[in-house]
């Protein structure tokens, strides 16, 4: 392992983790102690240069992106703009950041004070799940709380989210809590499993360990007549 600023490589000992992903199981090859995704705070409009000056320096990076038609009164250009404008995701060490500070366009390593603090890998899975789909996806008001359900259908199927209803039908909400920012996807309500209030995380865990349905769950159906705005639990 290198000890010197600069990303980790990758060791001659690999191994491959099975991912789950929309629809498909993608096998990739990963460290055995690989290092988690942290936030990396850039000057806005700086996002994609960026991300591609960390991963010239060999750092794995990820930066969703939606599509926005842009018109003028001569032509009309679609052109990708950053989910999460004025951040990127880049997995590092956190002992050994400098090289990524010292970056053109990085301003800081989202954390506590001097401490970086790492987003969590099950928030940036989801999000790389929404992306792999080539479903549209925009940036979304923060959501901690509301009707949860998992997706089990569907480029998406296995993700778990908060269920919003909209006049065209129903959006997938998913958020990445240490930045407070959510994104949301257009889902088939047909996608859609059961709804239980509360919070998503806390609510896989729960069906993780097959635990009984929560008394607060409630069907799609009862969601019908609900209004256009944000749907959220009491």
């Amino acid at each position: 392992m290198r000890t010197n600023a600069g990303p980790e490589v990758t060791a001659r000992n690999v191994t491959f983790t099975a991912v789950a992903c929309p629809g498909e199981i993608r096998k990739m090859g990963v460290r055995s102690q690989q290092w988690p995704w942290f936030a990396i705070l850039v000057r806005t409009g700086r996002e994609k240069t960026a991300n591609l000056l960390l991963e010239n320096s060999g750092y794995e990076c990820f930066l969703p992106v939606s599509k926005s038609t842009r018109r003028w009164s001569d032509r009309t250009k679609v052109i990708e703009v950053p989910l999460f404008p004025g951040y990127l995701f880049c997995r590092m060490n956190p002992h050994n950041r400098l090289t990524v500070l010292m970056t053109p366009g990085v301003m800081q390593i989202v954390g506590v004070g001097k401490t970086p603090i790492p987003v969590e890998e099950e928030e940036i899975a989801a999000i790389q799940c929404v992306q792999r789909s080539g479903l549209s996806a925009m940036p979304w008001p923060y959501m901690q709380i509301g009707n949860v359900a998992q997706i089990l259908k569907g480029p998406l199927r296995g993700l778990t989210g908060i269920i919003v209803r909209i006049k065209t039908g129903m959006k997938l909400v998913l958020s990445v809590s240490l930045l407070q920012r959510s994104v949301a996807v257009e889902v088939d309500r047909n996608w859609v499993s059961e709804v239980q209030a509360g919070k998503p995380a806390e609510i896989t865990a729960l069906n993780r360990r097959q635990s009984p349905v929560l008394t607060d769950a409630v069907h799609l159906s009862a969601m019908k007549g609900a209004s256009d705005e944000t749907i959220q639990a009491d």
